[in-house]
C-alpha cells in the first residue's frame, strides 16, 4: 500500500490566492452586473516590451529551421543569458560572479520552494513575519516546520515580526538558526532594508554558520540609490547567501516564465560528521536530475531586456506601475489610512481601519467598493490587521478603484 506524505495534510486546504478567488467568484455569481477590480493578486497587466517580443519572434523563427533549431539546453541556462546577467545585474554594483554561479530557472517561485532540498529536514529556520507563503509551505511539505498552534504559528519556525511598531525591521534572533529567509524589497509589505541592516544579517550568518535564502525578485523597483539590490553588495555574503531573481515582475514574464538563482562557489554547509561541502555543486547536481532547463525562447526574451532598448522599455513599464503605487498611496493616505511600502516596491501594506480583522475588511471592501485586496493574515500571524494592495493593474482600473474606495469610505 502506498502511503501519503502526511506532512501535506498539515497544509491549509487551499493556497491563499485560491481562497481569494473562491470568495471573489462567489461575489460575481451573486452580483453579475458588478465590475470587480482586483488589486490583490500580484500579476502584471502591461504587455511585454517590444525588444522582448522581437527577440521571441526571432527565437521562434530559429526553431523552424534545422540549422538553428534548439533541443535540450543546458540545465544551468544558456551562456548568453548567464553572461548578460553578470554584466548587467551585478558588475555595475561591484559584485563579481562567474557563470557557474548562475542557474537560470522558470521563475523564482520554483527555486525558492525547491532550495530547501539542499539542507537536512531537521535544520531550524526563521522567517520574517508576514512572509511570502511559499517559504513556509515548502518547509511544511518536507516536515521541517513542525505543527501549527492555535495562533497560526509553526512549532519549529522562528518568527521575526515586521510591524509598524518596529518600523518593519525584523529583530535578529537571540539564538542560532540554521536557515533564514529574507525578501527585499519585501513581499507583502513593500518595505526595504538598508545596507547597514542587511550587514547585520550577514554578520549574524557568518558568526552562526547560517545560510540566508535571499529573495530579490523586486529589486528592479528600488528607487532609492542607497538601498541594496543584492545581498552580495555586503562583504562576506557570498559565504552565507543564496539569492533569487525573477523576470516576472521586472519584465512582465509571469506568463513567459524565467528567472535565476545565484549559488556562490564560496557557500558551504556541514555534514553531520563536520565535513564542509560546497553547495554550488550539489545544486547543479539537483538541477541536472530534476530540471531540463528553461525554454530557449524564454531565455532569448530575458536576454533582450539587457539591450539598450530593452532596458529603456522595461524601465518605462516599471515606472508605469510605480506611478500606480504613488496614486494609490496618495489616495489611501488622504483617506486617513496608515500606508506602508509603495515607494521602493509595487506593494502597499495598509493597516485596516481600527485594526479590523483582515478577512473581514477584505469582504467589506469587495462588497462595498467591488475592489479586491489581499488579507494580510494570509501572509502570517503578524499580517493580521493589514491588507496588501498591488500596483500591477491598468492605470484606469487603479484610478477607478481609488475613486470607489474614497466614495465607499466617505459614505
Amino acid at each position: 500500500m502506498a502511503l501519503i506524505n502526511e506532512h501535506f495534510l498539515k497544509l491549509s486546504n487551499n493556497y491563499l490566492f485560491a481562497d481569494i478567488a473562491k470568495k471573489v467568484n462567489a461575489f460575481k455569481v451573486s452580483h453579475p452586473q458588478s465590475k470587480v477590480i482586483s488589486l490583490g493578486i500580484g500579476d502584471v497587466t502591461q504587455p511585454l516590451c517590444p525588444a522582448v517580443i522581437e527577440a521571441m519572434h526571432k527565437a521562434v523563427d530559429e526553431m523552424a529551421h534545422k540549422e538553428t533549431f534548439r533541443g535540450y539546453g543546458p540545465e544551468q541556462g544558456y551562456m548568453f543569458l548567464r553572461e548578460a546577467i553578470i554584466k548587467n545585474d551585478f558588475l555595475p554594483r561591484g559584485v563579481k560572479l562567474d557563470s557557474g554561479e548562475i542557474f537560470v530557472n522558470d521563475g523564482a517561485k520554483s527555486d525558492t520552494g525547491n532550495i530547501s532540498e539542499l539542507v537536512r529536514w531537521d535544520n531550524s529556520f526563521g522567517v520574517t513575519d508576514p512572509i511570502y507563503p511559499v517559504y513556509i509551505d515548502s518547509n511544511v511539505m518536507n516536515g521541517r516546520a513542525g505543527t501549527m498552534d492555535e495562533n497560526g504559528k509553526w512549532s519549529n519556525v522562528t518568527y521575526m515580526p515586521c510591524t509598524a511598531e518596529n518600523n518593519f525591521t525584523p529583530q535578529i534572533p537571540d539564538h542560532r538558526v540554521d536557515i533564514i529567509y529574507l525578501c527585499y524589497p519585501n513581499n507583502p509589505t513593500g518595505t526595504v532594508i538598508t545596507k547597514e541592516e542587511l550587514k547585520k544579517w550577514v554578520d549574524y550568518a557568518l558568526k552562526n554558520d547560517t545560510i540566508i535564502f535571499y529573495d530579490a525578485a523586486y529589486q528592479a523597483y528600488i528607487q532609492d540609490d542607497n538601498i541594496p539590490h543584492s545581498i552580495y553588495e555586503i562583504r562576506g555574503a557570498k559565504k552565507v547567501a543564496i539569492e533569487f531573481h525573477s523576470y516576472s515582475k521586472t519584465a512582465g514574464f509571469t506568463g513567459v516564465r524565467c528567472g535565476y538563482t545565484v549559488v556562490p562557489h564560496e557557500l558551504t554547509a556541514t555534514t553531520i560528521n563536520g565535513e564542509r561541502i560546497a553547495l554550488n555543486h550539489y545544486w547543479d547536481r539537483r538541477q541536472c536530475t530534476k530540471f531540463n532547463g528553461t525554454s530557449y525562447i524564454s531565455q532569448r526574451a530575458a536576454e533582450a531586456i539587457y539591450t539598450p532598448e530593452g532596458k529603456q522599455q522595461t524601465q518605462a513599464t516599471i515606472d508605469y506601475y510605480m506611478t500606480n503605487a504613488k496614486i494609490m498611496h496618495q489616495t489611501l493616505t488622504k483617506l486617513g489610512m496608515q500606508v506602508y511600502g509603495g515607494v521602493n516596491a509595487p506593494y502597499l501594506w495598509v493597516k485596516t481601519p481600527k485594526g479590523e480583522n483582515s478577512w473581514k475588511f477584505f469582504e467589506e471592501l469587495l462588497y462595498g467598493a467591488h475592489v479586491v485586496c489581499t488579507p494580510g493574515v494570509g501572509f502570517g500571524p503578524s499580517g493580521e490587521g493589514y491588507v496588501r494592495f498591488t500596483a500591477f493593474g491598468n492605470r484606469e482600473d487603479c484610478e477607478e478603484a481609488m475613486s470607489r474606495i474614497e466614495k465607499w469610505m466617505n459614505g
